[in-house]
């Protein structure tokens, strides 16, 4: 394997010769009123402002990424979304890209930053990792607050008298502890806190109760951030939020709370989506967050919008593989957004493609360790193998009306008798394929890929829907095990088979979408079983609601809400140069 130049390393020269964020959003048609700067290459878009101006635009092309299902090496969605956006700016296309912000918890632990690889990056890449405009603080802070105002107000429950409380202006609530809906949440994988007793003390000091913590960017409230369309929205949907339920079976809410007002109030910046750029001086939107296993996933409708009708281009990337990030971005964002894509762009790459079709025999992949050498060696069998599970993801964009094309996202050492063969293989069923270089030519490196999107732009879209958000709850998650996943046929636990009884007898919940949370590691709900599996059935142990975020949240297999930090974390390799002041090693 040749040596690579750490991506920091890479970042650091070209922020050397960036534009600066006024000069940027002139080229990209953005006003000076309406942009909000963070200094000099940084800046918030007044969402309200632009939008009011530029709606009556016409639509650009409108593009999704997404890949295979993940491993442990990373395939590259982020570093495809921003080579192809730099490829189109070298085709003299008018582009724009829109990405997820990087949580703090997979970037001290073992994923690193999500700004992209190679030459195909996102600048600045450090204020980019590290917190950027503070849209994760927000949701933590107003999350938090919601905690901090139910578990403020079954203390003084227990502590007052209704003529007390009556005289403070406020009406029993009657929270039950044991059946409190939400934990509070840290933008850190933190094990240690998944469990947690709070209350411990005196009379002051709160009720006794079991809590939790989950990872910040798992907040409903980062749903609500995806899909929210406009203030006004965002404030209704946060007072609908249900934190808790009565000890007589009635729903509190944020609004029931009085805290809803005050929580808008710390989300209001985070309204407003972001402006950074590629290395190659493309406008990169970034709204939202990571982690379509346990959340939706998405970059925001609202950096969608703003993308659409400022460029000719407009990619956006969805969460992990296709069975997960893009099937949500298909049946869920995309109906509340009512944009429909022109192409797809499935990332793979040979060393995740030799994973999902390795023997049992082949050596362990310990997360944060070097990749074994055996994942670089010609193994033809392996690699045939894992085209099962690349040509799954394939079916499954299919069932979307789109024919996507395959970006074959090489690296450094790659085999090119390798490369042709998967190539070969995926054209023997019609589907294009790019050898991509953009991880170590940027811009350049893409123009193969570009020339296909852009050709597959100009077939008219059959996109459609999975289906009608009239049918059955239960039906939609059936649709989705064995249309998506590849299951035979689902299960429910009681505790699943008792909670879908009580949304099914409510009106409210009726359109409510499915978001499955589910492994990314596997197409199925066991993160051991690679490839495609056949044979086996979805379980469903719980189903979740959330009433802000109008998400109806079945619950496959073991799934945490909070990660854990490995062994070998990134954190042990950060440092900041004392000399120049810059942080290393993100």
């Amino acid at each position: 394997m040749p040596a690579e130049v750490a991506d920091w390393l890479i970042a650091q020269q070209a922020e050397k010769q960036m534009k600066t964020i006024f000069q940027l959003a002139d080229e990209v048609g953005i006003e000076k009123d309406e942009l909000i700067p963070y200094g000099y290459y940084m800046a918030k878009i007044d969402y309200q402002k632009l939008y009011s101006r530029i709606k009556n635009n016409p639509d650009g092309k409108y593009i999704v990424v997404t890949a295979i299902t993940p491993t442990p090496f990373g395939e590259g969605k982020s570093t495809t979304t921003i080579g192809l956006t730099q490829g189109l700016g070298k085709r003299g296309k008018k582009v724009s890209c829109a990405i997820r912000q990087p949580s703090a918890g997979p970037l001290m632990n073992i994923k690193g930053s999500a700004a992209g690889g190679g030459f195909s990056q996102c600048i600045p890449r450090t204020e980019f990792s590290l917190g950027f405009t503070g849209d994760i603080n927000a949701v933590m802070n107003a999350h938090n607050l919601a905690m901090v105002a139910l578990t403020a107000r079954m203390l003084h429950e227990s502590n007052y008298s209704d003529e007390i409380l009556n005289k403070k202006g406020l009406k029993r609530l009657d929270i039950d502890p044991k059946r409190v809906q939400i934990g509070w949440v840290i933008d850190f994988c933190a094990q240690a806190l998944r469990k947690i007793v709070i209350g411990i003390g005196g009379k002051k000091d709160g009720i006794p109760m079991e809590s939790r913590f989950d990872i910040a960017t798992s907040s409903e409230l980062m749903a609500i951030l995806s899909l929210v369309k406009d203030l006004k929205d965002l404030r209704e949907r946060i007072g609908r939020i249900v934190v808790a339920y009565s000890k007589s079976g009635n729903p509190v809410t944020t609004e029931d709370l009085e805290v809803a007002g005050a929580m808008t109030a710390f989300m209001l910046p985070a309204i407003n989506p972001n402006l950074i750029q590629t290395m190659e001086g493309q406008p990169v939107f970034v709204h939202a967050a990571p982690f379509a296993n346990i959340a939706i996933g998405q970059s925001s409708i609202i950096a969608d919008w703003i993308g659409v009708k400022l460029s000719e281009y407009h990619i956006t990337e969805s969460g992990f593989g296709a069975d997960i990030g893009f099937e949500k971005f298909w049946n869920i964002k995309c109906r509340i957004s009512g944009l429909k894509p022109d192409a797809a762009v499935l990332v793979a790459t040979l060393r995740a493609l030799k994973y999902h079709g390795a023997d049992k025999d082949a050596p362990k992949i310990v997360s944060g360790n070097p990749i074994p050498e055996k994942y670089f060696e010609r193994n033809l069998k392996w690699l045939e193998k894992g085209l099962e599970n690349l040509f799954h993801h394939i079916n499954i964009v299919k069932k979307a009306g789109l024919n996507p094309v395959v970006c074959l996202n090489k690296f450094y050492g790659d085999d090119n008798d390798e490369l042709e063969f998967v190539k070969k293989a995926c054209e023997e069923i019609g589907i294009p394929v790019a050898i991509s270089e953009h991880y170590e030519k940027g811009g350049a490196g893409a123009l193969e890929l570009v020339d296909m999107v852009i050709d597959a732009c100009r077939n008219k879209s059959l996109f459609k829907f999975l289906y009608d958000n009239n049918l059955p709850h239960i039906s939609r998650i059936e649709l989705i095990a064995r249309e998506i996943y590849g299951a035979d046929s689902i299960e429910l636990s009681s505790e699943a088979l008792e909670k879908l009884k009580n949304i099914n007898s409510n009106p409210e919940f009726s359109q409510f979408s499915i978001c499955m949370a589910k492994t990314h590691l596997s197409l199925s709900d066991n993160p051991e079983l690679r490839g495609a599996p056949r044979g086996w059935q979805l379980f469903v142990r719980d189903i979740l609601i959330f009433t802000g975020a109008k998400l109806i949240v079945p619950v496959a297999g073991e799934i945490n809400l909070m990660p854990g930090t490995a062994s070998n974390p990134n954190f042990r390799r950060i440092d900041v140069d004392l000399q120049t002041g810059k942080v290393i090693g993100i």
